[in-house]
């Protein structure tokens, strides 16, 4: 009996590593310059600009900035089920293929968005802190987005 207990952490381990070798594609387009990205159709700071690539795109884009454990199983099939969904409901990268109708649709919920802080997800700025934004950057950003509409 001891040795069975002795052996299944070990066999616990090596389902961990082996698991380890099933890395989902990467959600990266690097050096890729969008002619429909989204910070290209409007005139912005650096500052609101960098505010939305730092909060926004790792998700609502074509290009994640993974950090070292985003690679680890089974967080990164997590990573990745985040990444999808939030390409499916925006795509910073597409903005400019979106109709006209769509973009306003979009503009009014990012703003609502960012000022109920419901974006970025809490359970993503917890691992990434530096995509939480404060109340004054939600006050920069909100003013922006009022002005585009």
């Amino acid at each position: 009996m001891q040795k069975i207990v002795k052996i299944i952490p070990v066999i616990l381990l090596l389902i961990f590593i082996a698991f380890q070798w099933h890395q989902p594609a990467p959600n990266t387009d690097e050096g890729q310059i969008y002619k429909t990205d989204f910070t290209r159709k409007y005139t912005m700071s650096a500052e609101v600009k960098t505010m939305f690539q730092t909060s926004c795109y790792d998700c609502h884009s074509n290009n994640t900035n993974y950090v070292w454990y985003d690679y680890i199983q089974p967080a990164r099939n997590m990573v990745e089920k985040h990444i999808r969904e939030g390409k499916e409901e925006l795509n910073f990268n597409e903005w400019d293929t979106y109709s006209n109708r769509k973009q306003e649709r979009l503009l009014n919920s990012i703003k609502k968005q960012i000022e109920t802080k419901q974006m970025p997800l809490s359970s993503y700025t917890i691992m990434h802190n530096n995509a939480k934004l404060n109340d004054k950057q939600i006050k920069t950003l909100t003013d922006w987005l009022k002005e585009q509409q």
